[in-house]
């Protein structure tokens, strides 16, 4: 093991977590594929089904372990590998595992076995014909509380049906439901409850029951976030909002009512000035006319009407002075009807008399 945040690691770094799982495996591999074995078995782990925070070189060297059970199964060679979950005292590496970690492990549903357990998971296993088998103990409710807040692992939804909806999803338009939600509610209510949820949030990050010790304006770090909490922390919010955030975010705004502030400016949003019709309507002609071939047979006409229409727009705009010299609202009248009855070429006419005029 040697655990830290993917920017942490190093080619080094990797070396040490990947050198006894997936050389030693595939070193075991080549020396053996010549003999007539009854069982390859391969102790691999859940982190490389689920991934595992802050263990990134942890779970691709499992992961590899599980690749290589399958490529002997393809090739004809006994091959099993077992994805372990979590053992209490084996005497092993989970008891390295900190209190936080079990902790978090267990809000992500992850219940630890007994080596009694483990071994009737063991002799389970082996009578099974698949080259990767998942021993574990999951607690089914956890699974489902992870399910509505759009935390549960894709591998895993199966197991819970539909739980709910989380919080974060968005509307047709692409809207995330908590901005339909906010919308139209006082500023200072839309602020209180983005503090609540970064506070609820915050607490479940950290195990707490209630939200009552994340206080508003206390740093993360002195309410004992660190690395992998910060990234909890995000995924919640991320999964709650339905906002793109960045890994960085606990670490950018320092403080719940931080946070709060920049959710309340990326979600609530001043409304835009009502366009008028007319611009949308403008908008569908633009799109149809770049769909126009250039050799198609009524461009010309198409040009010649939207040089009319534009005429007849600026016409009508003038002002009473623009009038008077151009002619009477009884002409004008009369040069609409030959405009509606000209062809193309005496509308080019038109159009020239009149920019002559000018």
């Amino acid at each position: 093991l040697d655990d830290g945040v993917i920017t942490a690691l190093t080619p080094e770094r990797l070396d040490t977590v990947l050198r006894p799982k997936a050389d030693g495996a595939l070193n075991l591999h080549e020396l053996t594929r010549d003999l007539d074995l009854s069982a390859f078995v391969l102790f691999s782990s859940l982190a490389g089904v689920l991934g595992s925070a802050g263990a990134a070189s942890y779970a691709a060297a499992n992961a590899f372990l599980d690749g290589l059970a399958r490529r002997r199964r393809a090739a004809g060679l006994p091959g099993t590998s077992l994805a372990w979950g979590l053992w209490t005292d084996n005497g092993g590496m989970g008891d390295r595992i900190t209190d936080a970690d079990r902790n978090r492990m267990g809000r992500a549903g992850v219940v630890p076995f007994t080596p009694s357990e483990g071994l009737a998971l063991f002799d389970a296993a082996l009578t099974v014909d698949r080259p990767v088998i998942v021993p574990v103990r999951l607690d089914v409710p956890g699974l489902r509380a992870m399910a509505r807040t759009g935390l549960l692992p894709a591998v895993l939804r199966g197991l819970v049906g539909s739980a709910g909806a989380a919080s974060g999803e968005t509307t047709d338009s692409g809207t995330p439901a908590l901005a339909r939600r906010l919308a139209g509610m006082p500023e200072a209510d839309q602020e209180k409850i983005l503090l609540e949820l970064v506070r609820n949030q915050a607490a479940a990050a950290l195990g707490h029951a209630t939200a009552a010790r994340v206080e508003p304006t206390t740093a993360f770090r002195d309410i004992g976030f660190d690395s992998l909490t910060a990234v909890e922390l995000r995924n919640r919010l991320k999964a709650a909002t339905g906002l793109r955030l960045k890994p960085t975010l606990v670490f950018d705004h320092p403080s719940p009512v931080a946070v709060a502030r920049l959710l309340h400016k990326n979600l609530v949003r001043e409304p835009a000035a009502e366009i008028p019709p007319v611009l949308g309507e403008l908008d569908r002609l633009e799109t149809l006319l770049t769909a126009l071939a250039p050799q198609d047979a009524v461009r010309d006409k198409v040009t010649a009407r939207l040089k009319a229409l534009l005429w007849k727009w600026t016409d009508t705009q003038g002002t009473a002075s623009s009038t008077a010299d151009t002619g009477t609202g009884a002409d004008r009248e009369l040069d609409l009807d030959r405009i509606d009855a000209a062809t193309d070429d005496e509308m080019f006419d038109l159009i020239d008399q009149e920019l002559g005029s000018l």
